[in-house]
């Protein structure tokens, strides 16, 4: 699984990315997408697991940032619904979280992240993770 330690590759090398932002702090969210829109890409925003995966569903980003902390739905269940529609499989998810212990990362690989990112985001690394190529 990818971490913030990857190579970087700038959106110079590459073309802007669907991003679908999922995360309970609004003020994050909206700093976040700000941020993002500002790097090229197109951003929506879901603040629950429900309604991310909802999203995700329709309108089939190709990047999901995907807080593990969600109430009901948490994110390791949002990924896991993810991994288990065909339709969405190629979508590259990474999780934006606190928690960032080995076995943090690792139930969120076992979860199907492509990659980790723990936060504050460092927008460098992030926009590296963003842009990668799905393993």
């Amino acid at each position: 699984m990818a971490s913030y330690n990857e190579p970087e590759v700038t959106l110079a090398e590459s073309e802007g990315r669907r991003v679908l932002v999922v995360d309970d702090n609004v003020d994050q969210v909206l700093m976040i997408a700000t941020l993002l829109r500002q790097a090229g890409h197109t951003v929506e925003s879901a603040y629950n697991g429900q309604d991310g995966l909802k999203l995700a569903q329709q309108w089939k980003p190709d990047v999901v940032l995907l807080d593990i902390g969600l109430p009901g739905l948490d994110g390791y269940e949002v990924a896991r619904r993810i991994r288990a529609d065909p339709a969405m499989a190629a979508m590259r998810l990474i999780a934006t979280t606190g928690y960032g212990r080995d076995n943090d990362i690792a139930r969120a690989s076992e979860a199907g992240f492509d990659g980790h990112m723990i936060k504050p985001y460092n927008m460098d690394a992030l926009e590296s993770l963003i842009v990668a190529p799905r393993a």
